[in-house]
């Protein structure tokens, strides 16, 4: 047998954002059944080079396929002006469950970017209104081009404002999706205003203020992954239909951390985790419902799901490399 090597474009390649966003859905489900095992991210401190490594391994067993991978990840902020890399880099490795065989080993980063995209659509396909045509983003990233794929592959969506401190990302954003939907700059209200926003900031003082929130958006609130971060004020999360996607990830450093460690939210703030809507045993966007709020921390399982979608299609289109990584027969014991 031999192991599949795909670089981040092999990723690209093979990365389908609607089969993704619906392996993420079926993950989240498999999640409310307790049909994965995902034990908690563990990290290797390196203070000396001003980083870390973090480690994401995982299992899903979903109902019409199963998976299992780990990612290995790093911070290091140092990274671009010392070494001219990336400050987050990451690797897949995706093996078989029933014989532990590693079936691929690819590009971490891409495929971040693909399930967290695909987290967004998934919780835009439940929470914002049937309808949605605009879509607001705060941030122009990388992540902002994933948002746009996912949550354009759930709801029509024909009009994009683009929001950004930097001019450069704003008029790349733009240049790269003129042709496909009317997108604009706009300000961090205008963004707001629309049927649909996501967040994709590293801030720690909210951006988004309750006023500006349309009557009836739904938010993706994808930034805030560390404690003390927040792009949206508390009065908004209070008055939404509030779901999450992992209770201890999200308390320690998801949208509602810091709202969570002053007292001002509670249990009885949070109306689901996106398991429970995807199983049913709790409802997405009802009639009566004004404003509805994802927080997103990013779980392992996604990477599962997104890894799974990705290998099967570059088995299927035979993208990126074959090598021989295991021997059996060098290997037999």
């Amino acid at each position: 047998m031999h192991t599949r090597i795909l670089d981040s474009d092999a990723v690209a390649e093979a990365a389908d954002i609607a089969e993704i966003t619906s392996a993420v859905e079926d993950a989240f489900g498999a999640y409310q059944r307790n049909d994965v095992l995902m034990p908690a991210k563990s990290y290797i401190d390196l203070p000396q080079y001003n980083g870390d490594f973090r480690s994401m391994p995982a299992y899903v067993e979903a109902e019409s396929w199963d998976a299992a991978s780990i990612k290995w990840v790093n911070v290091h902020p140092d990274n671009p002006e010392k070494f001219d890399l990336p400050t987050v880099m990451g690797t897949v490795i995706y093996s078989d469950p029933e014989t532990a065989f590693p079936l691929a080993l690819m590009d971490g980063t891409e495929l971040t970017l693909m399930r967290t995209g695909a987290a967004a659509g998934v919780a835009t396909d439940y929470l914002a209104v049937e309808d949605a045509r605009t879509l607001g983003i705060i941030g122009a990233g990388v992540q902002a081009y994933s948002q746009l794929a996912a949550i354009a592959s759930v709801r029509p969506i024909e009009e994009v404002v683009i929001v950004d401190v930097d001019d450069e990302r704003v008029n790349a954003f733009i240049e790269a999706h003129q042709d496909e939907f009317t997108v604009r700059e706009g300000s961090p209200a205008d963004a707001a205003s629309c049927d649909v926003l996501s967040t994709v900031t590293p801030v720690e003082d909210p951006i988004v203020k309750r006023e500006m929130v349309g009557e009836h958006t739904h938010i993706n609130a994808m930034g805030a992954d560390a404690e003390g971060k927040q792009e949206h004020e508390v009065a908004t999360l209070k008055d939404a239909k509030l779901v999450i996607d992992d209770y201890e990830q999200c308390t320690h450093s998801g949208e509602i951390n810091t709202g969570w460690h002053t007292g001002e939210l509670t249990d009885s703030d949070i109306d689901a985790e996106i398991g429970e809507i995807v199983t049913g045993e709790k409802t997405g966007r009802e009639e009566h419902d004004t404003i509805t709020v994802f927080d997103s921390t990013g779980l392992a399982i996604q990477d599962v799901a997104a890894a799974h979608v990705v290998y099967e299609a570059a088995e299927e289109q035979d993208t990126g490399m074959e090598f021989e990584l295991i021997n059996p027969e060098r290997t037999q014991v």
